[in-house]
């Protein structure tokens, strides 16, 4: 197909009868595919140096991989807030909210009722973009105020995906939010390759956390120890280095600050692809998939760090010290986020 184009097609049936759907959009090399399902980021395909194009997003065939797993969150948006929240509580102008423990005492990603696992509502597209629509309902996730948000995936020219967020409420409220794609430049179904491809970060500080994944307050400089990203090198070179942060959390699974943009580049010196990340969010978490273990797209299976995840985000449990940025959006303000993975490859 020539050109840039908008296809839509049925992704799947959900138990309540309601159709699904999924989006491809597309501009000059790049296109992707987006569900409706969880405003989720289904394929992103990308030429290497020789033209040849490979998806280099983990994820699934149809709805139904997404609706009854993806415990993993392949490609999702998360929110209201993104990451951990110790005690799965917090306090805003005075009140203390509740959320539902759903990773030991804590929340993750403000489950269980995750976002990702909604239908959301196509509000407008065109050939290279899509905007996607959530309402969430005062008290949803535990979270105050009647919210709207947005989300929109847009393709640009110059090779690089802009993932655009944003959200109204009617009460102050917690906005973070992110995507969680597993990136593999070599292709989703090179599995084997993930942990070979190159990482910077130029960070100088990240977030330890504690055996509950929680961080400990401590911004420690990674100067001297196997966070050190500044430098390019492989993502596994370190990542079973005997170094109490890693043992924690069996690999990398940890924030650092936005020091600069890109505040990310991956590169794979064997396809030739390379991304970098920019975002306007002051914390980026680096995932490497230690507990993968997902059946994909077109049967692969998804292994032990098949793939790595570069959220951008507000700090983990940031509502818990407030001398970190703060996720709060006043009452008639509007949440505005923008995070751009830019790809080129080797001509």
């Amino acid at each position: 197909m020539k050109g840039d184009f908008f296809m839509k097609k049925s992704f799947g049936t959900l138990p309540s009868g309601e159709e699904t759907f999924l989006y491809t959009i597309s501009c000059g090399k790049l296109s992707a595919a987006v569900t409706d399902y969880g405003a989720t980021l289904v394929s992103l395909l990308v030429p290497d140096r020789d033209g040849v194009l490979a998806d280099v997003v983990l994820g699934y065939d149809d709805c139904e991989g997404y609706r009854t797993g993806n415990g993993a969150c392949l490609g999702a948006t998360v929110g209201r807030n993104a990451n951990r929240l110790k005690g799965a509580s917090f306090d805003l102008n005075g009140k203390t909210y509740h959320m539902p423990a759903n990773e030991g005492s804590n929340n993750l990603h403000s489950g269980p009722d995750f976002f990702f696992h909604r239908l959301w509502k196509l509000v407008s597209h065109t050939e290279s973009a899509v905007t996607l629509e959530l309402t969430s309902p005062n008290g949803d996730q535990g979270f105050p105020g009647n919210a709207v948000i947005q989300v929109t995936y847009a393709l640009k020219a110059d090779g690089a995906l802009h993932i655009l967020y944003k959200a109204a409420c009617d009460q102050d409220t917690v906005f973070n939010f992110t995507n969680h794609s597993y990136f593999n430049l070599a292709g989703h179904d090179r599995t084997g390759r993930a942990m070979e491809q190159l990482l910077t970060i130029p960070g100088r500080f990240f977030n330890p956390d504690d055996a509950e994944n929680i961080p400990t307050g401590e911004l420690r400089p990674v100067a001297g120890t196997p966070m050190d990203f500044r430098a390019p090198k492989p993502i596994g070179q370190d990542i079973g280095a005997d170094y109490k942060p890693l043992k924690l959390q069996g690999g990398y699974d940890h924030n650092w600050e936005v020091f600069c943009n890109p505040c990310a580049t991956l590169s794979d010196p064997v396809s030739g692809r390379s991304m970098s990340v920019c975002t306007d969010c002051p914390g980026i978490q680096l995932y490497a998939g230690n507990f993968l273990d997902e059946t994909g797209k077109g049967g692969v299976h998804y292994g032990k760090r098949s793939g790595v995840a570069l959220e951008t985000q507000f700090y983990p449990d940031s509502l818990h010290h407030p001398g970190w940025p703060q996720p709060i959006t006043r009452a008639g303000e509007t949440y505005r986020s923008e995070t751009v993975y830019r790809f080129s490859w080797d001509s």
